[in-house]
């Protein structure tokens, strides 16, 4: 008893920080609706604000994982927390100045801090606690990534659009539009904070260290991992596209309807059902292969896309919205097909499918350039296009051919 109680605290800790990186996540939607105005900016100009964010993953993953096997998992994590705290409060001075770079600069040092906490997270749970449960606390843990994904577009029509949707024409509706994001910034930087000082009294086992992650060549000789990061690229490009710009879309498809309400209400529907889907489709692969799983939610999704492309009004947005449903299990299968009979070459593997995470910086902005020039309706075709290549990796790519 004495063993397991030892556990407690500490995976208390460590599971805040899935809903930490998951609330950081999710609020960019919100950012990219209210900085348009702010800035006089265009919705793929907005759309940057994903790019400065997923450039700050792609560029630190590797560095975090370096800095983690030099030191340990417990500094990499306190590093982590001290750097998403610092770009929070960097928003304070981002909106004093009135500076779209600005927010991007402290976007990008949110992003880098999130990179050591989930390089760092997920092999921290499976250690807290019996090896027979460590499958079980992993799932549980990731639940409070998916209940961030609910809260945070709430919290964002609740504190962000709130009382500043109105006339944006002078310099004093601009400052106050831009000091609401300050409020819930700031908040989560002292929560971090908290979090920070506590983890840092108190003790964290070490998870054993594993071989050294090591360049080898010869990996791309595996079809099915090169397919894998295409097809996570692609997916990760679609899911962060759709969320940045569903609040847009939702305003536009659905007249009257404000942004407080769109993420309020419309974006929590959304992110509700991607949570709702996770633990169905965990469910649904103690019955249906893996592969075929992936390849029909993808053709799903594809079909959606379609519809909210084709129709219009409620329609349109259910559809946009039901999307997220299929999305869910996207990620963490083709990660698992990438890896699937790699070997040695494991680790390697799964840092490049973990890289592939850089689509969210890359599809966001062209999706806003579609937008602009040919209607919203049709920056869905991009989402088409990546659900199809998931698809095909779920009937035939994930195949495991040298």
């Amino acid at each position: 008893m004495q063993k397991k109680n030892q556990y407690l605290i500490p995976f208390i800790l460590v599971t805040t920080l899935f809903f930490l990186w998951g609330l950081a996540n999710i609020l960019n939607s919100a950012l990219i609706a209210q900085f348009q105005p702010v800035f006089e900016i265009s919705r793929a100009q907005a759309l940057l604000v994903e790019t400065a964010f997923y450039l700050g993953y792609f560029t630190i993953a590797i560095p975090a994982g370096i800095f983690m096997e030099r030191y340990s998992y417990k500094k990499g994590i306190l590093l982590g927390l001290l750097l998403y705290a610092i770009g929070a409060f960097l928003f304070i001075p981002a909106a004093k100045m009135l500076t779209f770079s600005f927010f991007l600069i402290a976007l990008y040092v949110i992003a880098s801090g999130l990179a050591f906490l989930e390089t760092a997270a997920n092999p921290y749970v499976t250690i807290l606690g019996s090896k027979e449960n460590a499958t079980q606390r992993l799932n549980f843990a990731q639940s409070f990534n998916g209940v961030a994904l609910v809260i945070g577009p709430y919290l964002a029509g609740l504190l962000i659009f709130s009382g500043n949707e109105g006339d944006m024409s002078t310099n004093a509706a601009k400052q106050a539009a831009a000091n609401a994001v300050v409020l819930p910034y700031a908040g989560i930087a002292i929560a971090v904070l908290v979090v920070t000082f506590l983890i840092w009294r108190t003790h964290m086992p070490e998870p054993e260290k594993g071989e050294k992650l090591t360049f080898d060549a010869s990996i791309f000789k595996y079809r099915h991992l090169k397919l894998a990061v295409l097809a996570q690229l692609l997916y990760v490009g679609a899911q962060v596209g759709l969320w940045g710009i569903t609040i847009d879309f939702v305003t536009e498809m659905l007249p009257g309807v404000s942004k407080e309400v769109a993420s309020g209400s419309f974006l929590v529907a959304g992110t509700f059902l991607f949570v709702v889907g996770r633990f169905l489709g965990t469910w649904l692969l103690s019955f249906v292969k893996d592969n075929i799983l992936l390849g029909f939610y993808g053709l799903l999704a594809v079909v959606l896309c379609l519809v909210g492309i084709y129709s219009g009004g409620r329609i349109a947005v259910y559809a946009i919205l039901g999307i997220n449903f299929f999305m869910s299990v996207m990620f963490p299968t083709i990660f698992a097909l990438g890896v699937k009979d790699l070997g040695k070459h494991t680790k390697l593997g799964s840092s490049f499918i973990i890289m592939a995470i850089v689509g969210g910086a890359i599809v966001p902005p062209l999706m806003g350039v579609i937008s602009e020039q040919s209607g919203i309706q049709n920056c869905f075709w991009l989402p088409v296009l990546s659900f199809l290549f998931v698809a095909y990796y779920g009937f035939r790519g994930y195949r495991v051919v040298e």
